[in-house]
């Protein structure tokens, strides 16, 4: 689930829109994968860029997502409920699968404007934490990212708020309308001489 996203969004209108005091240079890329440096922001406006995916020790591979319903059970999560921050976006990937063949789709807001993934970080990492799908894109995969309202932003990152207090954010995006549109894989072209 949410293994890749994109933050296509100018610097000042990130300025903007998260209220942000400054920005750190961003990594230049489409998309962003795990191990991958990107933009996350914590308390009072302090962006600053992190690696996706937590290191495990008992994994080769980093958690870069995080269930919401079982947060408070995982002792790899449970230290850090109160490490949350808010993932910048402005869409992510996701992989449709019909027999073997796989599909890639984005998922994005209608309104094409940059939105949070609510996340954790801890040491000079983070995760994106994961909900259930909405019905409109369930048939795509079963996992979506926690993509917050806004007016739930400054709460999910506000240190004095105990994760208690602003768990019932971590729910299915129901602020607005989703879109899929899946990517067409480029055409590849036969052998002109076979």
């Amino acid at each position: 689930m949410c293994s890749r996203y994109e933050l296509n969004a100018r610097p000042r209108d990130l300025l903007q829109r998260f209220g942000l005091l400054g920005i750190p240079d961003l990594p230049e890329r489409e998309e962003i994968r795990p191990t991958n440096q990107a933009l996350v922001i914590g308390f009072q406006g302090s962006a600053q860029i992190l690696s996706w995916g937590i290191p495990a020790s008992w994994d080769a591979k980093p958690l870069i997502n995080a269930r919401s319903e079982t947060l408070e059970r995982k002792k790899t999560f449970r230290p850090l409920l109160e490490n949350r921050c808010l993932v910048p976006a402005t869409g992510y990937f996701e992989w449709r699968h019909e027999g073997r063949a796989r599909f890639k789709n984005r998922i994005a807001p209608k309104d094409d404007q940059p939105f949070a993934f609510a996340g954790l970080f801890d040491n000079g990492y983070f995760t994106i934490i994961t909900c259930a799908p909405i019905p409109e894109i369930a048939h795509i995969h079963g996992r979506m990212p926690v993509i917050l309202e806004n007016s739930c932003e400054a709460n999910w990152i506000d240190p004095a708020k105990t994760f208690a207090e602003v768990r019932d954010a971590l729910v299915p995006f129901t602020h607005g309308t989703l879109e899929a549109e899946e990517v067409q894989p480029p055409r590849v072209q036969g052998d002109l001489f076979g």
